[in-house]
């Protein structure tokens, strides 16, 4: 899906010559917007800190000790080494989704190469755990209790792991895809009225899509942190 104008729109034109889509080149471009925006936040936060906190200090205390409640939460004391990631994929998220909700902006988290992207970290990352945490005995999970059973074991195991790829991208890429599109067509059918419950429900579906794309991927990690994974 092209949009019909975006603010970062040029960046189309840069991209062109390595053949980058126009729904490509729109998300890489607002994704280095969020990045950059992302990063300015927290050096202005964190470069003039105050014992009592106010005004975006203490928003931003608020963000992140939810977020570090959460997963306090879900993974207990063993999350404490991946809350940046969380943390990180949280606010990403968060803000691409919302940006959509404004318009001449396009949310990254509409396009599939970027909630792929997204997934496939979380997968890694699953993976990188636990080996670490279990060594060779986390690829013997894999086999089962069974070593006759060991090869119909690691094909189901291995669909069930990438499965989980597939529903982490698509999940998301689905809800704010579909999101952009109704209002596309709202728009273009009545500017005024139809939209504004259209944005409404847009706050709410940014949200929770976050909250489900950072609760699966605690759970992720926190399964393979598991014996019995």
């Amino acid at each position: 899906m092209v949009h019909p104008y975006l603010f970062l729109q040029p960046a189309r034109e840069i991209l062109e010559p390595l053949h980058v889509s126009e729904a490509g080149a729109d998300a890489i471009a607002y994704t280095w917007l969020i990045m950059i925006a992302l990063v300015a936040v927290s050096v202005i936060t964190t470069s003039a800190l105050k014992s009592v906190p106010s005004g975006m200090q203490n928003f931003m205390e608020v963000v992140v000790g939810g977020i570090e409640n959460m997963l306090n939460e879900t993974m207990g004391e063993h999350g404490k080494p991946y809350f940046m990631l969380i943390a990180s994929l949280a606010l990403f998220i968060l803000v691409s989704n919302l940006i959509g909700l404004i318009p001449g902006f396009y949310p990254p988290t509409a396009n599939i190469n970027t909630t792929a992207a997204l997934a496939v970290v979380v997968f890694i990352t699953t993976h990188i755990v636990g080996v670490k945490e279990h060594g060779v005995k986390y690829v013997k999970h894999f086999m089962g209790p069974i070593i006759w059973l060991a090869p119909m074991m690691i094909f189901i195991e291995v669909i069930g792991h990438l499965s989980r790829v597939i529903s982490l991208t698509l999940r998301l890429f689905g809800n704010m895809n579909g999101h952009e599109m109704v209002l596309i067509i709202f728009f273009g059918l009545a500017p005024f009225l139809v939209p504004v419950p259209m944005q409404l429900m847009g706050v709410l579906v940014s949200f929770i899509q976050s909250f489900v794309f950072m609760l699966l991927a605690m759970i992720y990690i926190q399964g393979s942190l598991e014996h019995a994974h």
